[in-house]
């Protein structure tokens, strides 16, 4: 699929669901947000045809977000059904990591290929304070266990967050050497203002290569992230949802107040 921009769109990001088990302060409320009803939620066979009808049009790769996408019950029955698909050749995963211990082999049984895996800091008290929930050894056990996998080049996930982090990029660096993982520094981004930024050891971020999509967990097609431009597949059906995003993709975003980040995957 081509843009007005003449850009190739083959890259969509699923939201599977708008929960978490994390607070981040860069990300959602001390207290959390309303979850929607799970009859709003789409269902595995309705994400499996979306992707169907997506693969058809010119997506090849995947990425599963959230909220946190490993809260979703028998995720990895999902990663199967799209790895399934002929058209699809690259399924990867945002996660902060806690789960991932238990679930990092199942993952790579099922067809996942890769994982990108939030860590902001090295100090546990450190990462309590920024997650809220968060425990820093059952990432770091959720690392390992990914790497053991074979969910490799695993990705590490930086977020700098100014007055409290930014004494710990040297210590994740060294770190991410000592472990051969990729580190990617992402700075802090304003949805409402579309003010962002290009992704320090990444694609994210460019706009003049922008080639993805984003799927909502309730079944919206958005074109941008900093776009509140996004088209019901449910209402539409996914074929013209699909296209109605690709010719309304804009060559940059400008901000939007449809979406937060910890609905959409970032």
């Amino acid at each position: 699929m081509l843009d007005r921009y003449n850009r190739e769109i083959n890259y969509l990001r699923i939201s599977v669901t708008d929960r978490c088990n994390f607070r981040c302060i860069y990300c959602m409320p001390e207290e959390g947000v309303p979850h929607k009803k799970q009859s709003e939620i789409l269902s595995f066979d309705e994400i499996t045809e979306i992707v169907k009808v997506g693969a058809q049009l010119g997506i090849t790769k995947i990425r599963l977000t959230g909220g946190e996408p490993l809260v979703r019950k028998n995720i990895d029955e999902l990663v199967r059904r799209i790895a399934e698909i002929h058209e699809i050749s690259e399924i990867t995963m945002t996660t902060n990591g806690v789960l991932l211990s238990k679930m990092a082999h199942k993952l790579k049984q099922a067809g996942l290929n890769r994982v990108n895996i939030s860590l902001d800091t090295l100090n546990p008290e450190k990462f309590k304070q920024i997650t809220r929930l968060g425990n820093l050894k059952d990432v770091l056990q959720g690392i390992d266990a990914a790497t053991d996998a074979g969910l490799e080049p695993v990705k590490i996930n930086f977020v700098r967050i100014p007055g409290v982090n930014e004494e710990d990029e040297e210590s994740i660096r060294k770190f991410c050497e000592s472990k051969n993982l990729k580190l990617r520094f992402i700075r802090q981004m304003n949805l409402k203002t579309g003010e962002f930024y290009p992704v320090e050891g990444g694609a994210g971020g460019i706009c003049a290569i922008c080639n993805r999509l984003r799927l909502t967990a309730d079944g919206e097609i958005v074109s941008c992230l900093h776009s509140s431009r996004r088209f019901n597949s449910r209402k539409s059906g996914a074929r013209e949802a699909f296209r109605m995003a690709v010719e309304k993709k804009p060559k940059c975003g400008v901000g939007t107040k449809s979406h937060e980040f910890f609905n959409i995957g970032g």
